[in-house]
């Protein structure tokens, strides 16, 4: 990835879509970009350490890199990425006392938010894209259910998770984090089309 662009003239700018999932368990507080990382699975591992180099060779080459730390990415015509397919699989939540905060973004505001970044992103800098929803997952994935005038989810408890769900469904779900967009709004200077889960549905 890296040695590809120097085989010619590097490129003036540089987006890498990285995850959220690089903060780990935050106890459900509110995170911004200046939290210290805190990677706990292989997948988040790898984008720390994609992260921290595309930054450093930005810094060498002088080249703008940009690092966009993304969430949960839905949209009617993304293969599995409706949030309606999950209701309707059946899969359940968890209980209220044991649940945590969920974050999500529009696949076209993503995008939008990659353009704004290759033209507004600073050099080197870290940026969430997120929408402005704040709910725990189990009360995200209710809301969808009755905006779609589908069944709500079961609950279970987390000493019953093993039964329902699998080891990367664990990992997501075991992480509770709730993600600053200030930077996004301020720096990119992005206006969300879907700022909730509401238009987000209510849209194609």
């Amino acid at each position: 990835l890296l040695a590809a662009p120097t085989r010619r003239a590097p490129p003036w700018r540089v987006v890498y879509a990285s995850t959220t999932g690089v903060y780990g368990d935050c106890r459900g507080e509110w995170v911004t970009e200046t939290r210290p990382i805190d990677a706990t699975t292989d997948r988040a591992r790898r984008r720390v350490d994609a992260e921290s180099r595309l930054r450093a060779w930005g810094r060498a080459a002088g080249v703008r890199v940009s690092v966009l730390r993304i969430p949960g990415i839905y949209a009617a015509d993304r293969d599995g990425g409706r949030p309606q397919d999950r209701v309707l699989r059946g899969t359940p939540v968890l209980a209220a006392e044991d649940d945590g905060y969920t974050n999500h973004i529009h696949a076209d505001d993503l995008a939008r938010a990659c353009v704004a970044a290759l033209w507004r992103g600073r050099p080197q800098r870290v940026v969430q894209v997120c929408d402005d929803t704040d709910l725990k997952t189990g009360d995200y994935y209710d809301l969808v259910a009755d905006l779609s005038g589908l069944p709500r989810p079961a609950r279970v408890t987390r000493a019953q998770a093993g039964e329902h769900f699998s080891a990367a469904q664990w990992s997501f779900l075991n992480e509770s984090r709730r993600l600053s967009n200030a930077r996004m709004k301020r720096e990119l200077r992005l206006v969300l089309r879907r700022p909730t889960i509401r238009e987000g549905l209510a849209g194609p």
